[in-house]
């Protein structure tokens, strides 16, 4: 595989804790930088394939009517504590 040279500004206290968790791997800083890039390829890759699926399926008419979705969220909501 070819490399190729990416240069790019980002702050000073992004450097630091990129060469505080190099160190601490035993890694150089383009190994760490490569593997959040990895990393960040590959959940972009999720969730393309996710929002594919999701059209794959409002396309074939699989859709929650509203008040169900409405329904559903609204339990997900933290009920307020007594104090």
């Amino acid at each position: 595989m070819a490399l190729k040279t990416l240069t790019f500004r980002t702050p000073e206290e992004k450097v630091s804790a990129l060469d505080s968790v190099a160190a601490l791997q035993q890694r150089d800083r383009t190994f760490i930088i490569n593997e959040a890039v990895d990393q960040y390829l590959s959940l972009y890759e999720h969730h393309c394939a996710l929002i594919d699926e999701g059209i794959r399926a409002a396309d074939a008419g699989d859709l929650l009517p509203q008040a169900e979705v409405v329904k559903m969220a609204s339990s997900w909501s933290r009920k307020p504590r007594r104090a």
